[in-house]
């Protein structure tokens, strides 16, 4: 009968432990899950996604190493300045210590006017070009500048190009 009693214990024991191991398990499998969260995007232009996007950095790098007549094929982030206040036809993306003037390949899409600010993902080819007087200032005036700040463009400058095929710019929750 002793045996019995102590092979039943036993038996109840290992139970008991076993129970014990399962919830010790889920509980370590549910702290150490991590949920990952997609990001939806709002596409321009041709499909591209945001894989092998480079900064805004590694952007400004590139185009200091571009003289004029050269051009990249990159994909690259940033945030918006600026847009056509227009038509959204063009936009500035700011690369920190100089900006990017975008526009959209062969004029086929255009840009929501109100994403000044935000961070988008631009793909397409970069240039260094040099902008005249008379394209400064119409794009001064489609910005909306004063008279005195369109006046006051006065000589050509050296613009950091770039013609986007695609932009992605994330959907807000």
């Amino acid at each position: 009968m002793k045996f019995k009693s102590l092979y039943l214990l036993a038996i109840a024991g290992v139970f008991a432990l076993s129970c014990n191991n399962t919830n010790t398990k889920e509980i370590e499998n549910t702290e150490t899950q991590v949920e990952l969260k997609e990001i939806a995007y709002q596409t321009f232009g041709d499909t591209i996604t945001d894989k092998d996007v480079i900064t805004k950095d590694e952007m400004l790098a590139k185009y200091q190493d571009l003289k004029p007549g050269d051009t990249i094929d990159v994909k690259f982030t940033a945030k918006v300045n600026e847009v056509c206040q227009s038509k959204g036809c063009w936009m500035q993306m700011d690369l920190g210590e100089e900006e990017a003037m975008v526009k959209f390949k062969d004029y086929a899409f255009f840009m929501p006017k109100d994403i000044a600010g935000e961070e988008i993902i631009v793909s397409g080819k970069a240039f260094v070009n040099e902008m005249s007087v008379d394209e400064q200032r119409h794009y001064a005036e489609d910005a909306g500048k004063s008279e005195e700040e369109i006046a006051a463009i006065t000589e050509p400058k050296r613009t950091l190009s770039f013609t986007s095929n695609g932009v992605l710019i994330a959907q807000k929750e």
